[in-house]
This record gives structure tokens, sequence and C-alpha cells, in this order.
């Protein structure tokens, strides 16, 4: 599939509250190390800063990070910060809150609602920001977000965040935050593999907020930082003369307007075919064949 003058525009667009973004973002979570949360050996700082450079001038204008987004040395969102301030009109920066580690890289479990502040304030710091476009409250273990969530709309009316929304959570724990501010996107792991995650897609499509698969490319390969094998995606890929990835990204965007696809890399080559990804249209002979 050639690469050349195609943007993330191709995609198409959908609006987080008042904000419009391409369909087709970026995951910052790579930048930091080779793979999910490494404490290995380090990025290239300057490769990850032209990364993100280059993003932006194909045509990416939505980009997903978090805090707890580091390695030895690297911090995903300072090096937004050094790749991209000051920041365009038009670039959205999504962030995640929750999860708290230290600086040794181990994880603490969830903060609690009175913590939430220090850590957007903290995603404001390491942005150079003086608002949040969208913070996404990432869950875990909760039988209930209102608290969690009540405090990050407290944040909102304060000026701190633009926009809420949520990761990691199931269909219930969306109505009780939309039930206390509104929601513009749910950030769950998803993809051709895993698709557990169905009934909180159509969820959100009824109810117009974004659905942001993470993991929609790697699947259960994620912890290798591989792209899972799969015949049939194998198969479409070669019939197409494009890659797996490029078929599992046009297979999430596929699954509605309202989704978000953030593919993720610290290398330019897999940036160019992770974008390019944007114009391929799957078939619907070749939707029923991958279904």
């Amino acid at each position: 599939m050639p690469t050349h003058e195609i943007t993330a525009a191709a995609a198409g667009t959908w609006t987080l509250g008042d904000l419009t973004v391409n369909r087709l973002g970026f995951g910052a979570m790579r930048l930091t190390g080779s793979a999910a949360f490494d404490l290995g050996v380090p990025s290239d700082r300057d490769r990850s800063i032209g990364v993100l450079r280059r993003a932006v001038e194909l045509g990416v204008n939505h980009i997903d990070t978090a805090g707890f987004y580091f390695s030895p040395l690297r911090s995903a969102n300072e090096l937004i910060n050094r790749a991209l301030a000051p920041y365009a009109d038009d670039l959205v920066i999504t962030t995640k809150v929750g999860p708290i580690r230290d600086a040794a890289g181990e994880w603490l479990g969830l903060a609690r609602p009175d913590q939430l502040r220090g850590q957007v304030e903290e995603n404001l710091r390491q942005l150079g920001r003086d608002h949040l476009d969208v913070v996404n409250l990432r869950t875990h273990g909760l039988d209930s977000v209102s608290e969690h969530f009540g405090a990050l709309a407290e944040l909102r009316d304060a000026g701190l965040i633009r926009h809420l929304g949520l990761s990691n959570v199931r269909v219930e724990h969306l109505a009780q935050a939309r039930a206390i501010a509104p929601v513009v996107c749910v950030q769950n792991r998803y993809g051709h593999d895993t698709r557990n995650g169905d009934v909180v897609l159509r969820a959100c499509g009824e109810q117009g907020v974004a659905f942001v698969p993470f993991f929609a490319i790697t699947g259960n390969g994620r912890e290798e930082g591989g792209v899972l094998a799969d015949d049939r995606i194998a198969t479409v890929a070669r019939d197409r003369g494009v890659s797996a990835a490029q078929v599992r990204t046009a297979w999430t965007l596929s699954r509605g307007p309202h989704v978000l696809a953030i593919p993720g890399t610290g290398d330019p080559d897999h940036l160019a075919e992770n974008v390019a990804a944007a114009a391929l249209r799957l078939t619907d002979e070749e939707l029923a064949f991958l279904e």
C-alpha cells in the first residue's frame, strides 16, 4: 500500500466534546522504550522527538499519553512537550490518571479521589499546559467510579480539564460517570482477537461517545511488543499488499464512526505505515472473512 501523501485525515473525523480530531491518532506509550512500561534500555530521545513531529506533519492531531508512561531517563509527556510545544491549536492531547507508579516503576495501586488533583497537576507540569484537553479516569477493580469521577468533574469545573473520559471500564461505569458529567471517550482494551469489549463499543456508539481501543494492533501479543499472528489477518494483508498491522487498524476503524485508533510506535517507518492505514478500507467480503 503506498504511503506517500496519505495523512491521518483519510480516516475521517470525530468530535470529543468541542474538539475535532482525526480518527487515526497516535499512542505515546512506546516512545519511552521498546515495550509497554519497559524498564530496560530507554528509547532514543532524538528519534522519539522526530517521530512525534513527523506524526503531526502527517495529520495526527490526537495524541494519547499518561503521566505513568515512563522508563529510565524517558517520560512520554516530557517528550511530547519537547517535541511539540508550543502546541498547535488543533492538537488534542488525551492523558490518563488513576494508577500510581513510583519512580522505580512499581505499581502501587489506584489513587484515592483526593489524590487525583496531584496527578492532574503533574500532567500539566510535564506537558507544559495550563489545562488538559481530555483526562481519562483509568480504573481497576472499582465497583463504582462515581467518587473518583466526581473528583475529576470538580477539576473540570475549576478549569484544569476541558473534557473527561474513562478507561478500562464496564457499561455500568459509563452510566455512573455520565450521571455526574459528560463523557467524551472510553478507552478499553479491544481488537480483532480481543472482542470482549463489544458491549461497551456498542453502548458508546449509541450514546455518541468515542470508543478508543488500546492494544488493538498488538492484541494478545502486546507484552512481547509484536503484532499477534492471525491467519485471516495475514491472508487479507497478503491479498491487499499491506501489512498485518494496517489490516488490524483498518478493521478497528471499521467498527463504527465513533471508533478512534491510536497505534503507537517509536519507529518512523512504522509511523508512516500506521498513518497510511487511515486510507485502507476493507470490503464487506473482507470484513465478513475476518469475522
